[in-house]
């Protein structure tokens, strides 16, 4: 996984802003209003996003409109994919564990 992927999601605004647009698209000022940055600083993250591939951006009108792209969160699904099998392999395990102790 790159270092660049990391860089983007180990900010907190940014992965709120993810959030935000996981459940719908959304323009600028929406998400200003939502997560309590000015203009500048969330335009400043969009762009950090955008360049990362994380999100794409549409043109409605006079308005911008941010819309999540799941693509790169395939990459950290990639990596994090032998880690679940760990803890799915530790809880059958455990299950294995108490079934033998009744």
């Amino acid at each position: 996984m790159s270092d660049v992927m990391w860089a983007v999601l180990i900010d907190g605004k940014r992965r709120a802003m993810l959030e935000l647009l996981r459940v719908r698209p959304r323009a600028v000022g929406e998400l200003v209003g939502e997560l309590g940055l000015s203009q500048p600083a969330t335009s400043k993250h969009l762009r950090v996003l955008r360049d990362a591939g994380f999100v794409r951006v549409r043109q409605e009108a006079q308005r911008r409109i941010y819309v999540l792209d799941p693509g790169p969160l395939a990459e950290l699904d990639a990596w994090l994919a032998p880690y679940r099998r760990l803890w799915n392999d530790r809880l059958d395990d455990l299950g294995r564990y108490l079934d033998d102790e009744e």
